[in-house]
């Protein structure tokens, strides 16, 4: 029933907020002040604050009976702390030393950064690796390249000397694609 009067509800509670101006809709900060949580009082905050329940029953309800979606659900989550914990290795001891808001975005920008710049430079890595093994004779899949994760962290020094003389050397072009191995059986993730 809600999912087919929820368009209906959308409407009709955007005529109720916009009562009393003509035909216009209302501005995204009348909306907001309406749709607050301390106006519990109000028609529309309860009937989508209810649509919102039992989207969030639905959603429970779908994750709980479909195993592969909670295998998905985990994967992915899996993959974004990795993500979360190796920006916080790179951090320098994961604090921010400045209290100003504004710096502090700024570190955690940089930081953010650093991290995309490793794994870049470390998904280059793995295709290079992959590309050797390919050439001895190794037969690689996209399952096993699905279980490489460019996290690495052992080979890079935090704290250390780094020689920048190589930097006038020009690189080799970047190939995103991974010609030699077959990526035609993969599902893509829903």
């Amino acid at each position: 029933m809600l999912s087919s009067s929820f368009p209906d509800s959308c409407r009709s509670g955007l005529t109720e907020i916009s009562r009393g101006q003509t035909l216009t809709p209302c501005g995204p900060a009348t909306l907001m002040r309406r749709l607050r949580s301390n106006s519990r009082k109000n028609r529309i905050y309860k009937a989508f604050r209810e649509v919102g329940r039992s989207v969030r029953t639905v959603a429970l309800l779908r994750y709980l009976a479909d195993p592969a979606l909670r295998a998905r659900v985990t994967a992915a989550t899996n993959k974004v702390e990795s993500c979360n914990g190796f920006s916080k290795w790179l951090g320098f001891g994961g604090l921010l030393a400045d209290n100003d808001p504004e710096e502090q975005e700024k570190l955690i920008k940089f930081n953010r950064l650093l991290a995309n710049l490793v794994v870049f430079h470390n998904a280059l890595d793995i295709s290079d690796v992959v590309r050797q093994l390919v050439a001895e004779g190794w037969e690689i899949t996209a399952d096993q390249l699905g279980q490489i994760a460019p996290y690495l962290g052992a080979r890079i020094r935090c704290f250390g000397a780094y020689a920048t003389d190589e930097l006038r050397h020009r690189p080799d072009p970047f190939d995103p694609l991974l010609k030699e191995v077959d990526f035609t059986g993969v599902e893509l993730a829903a």
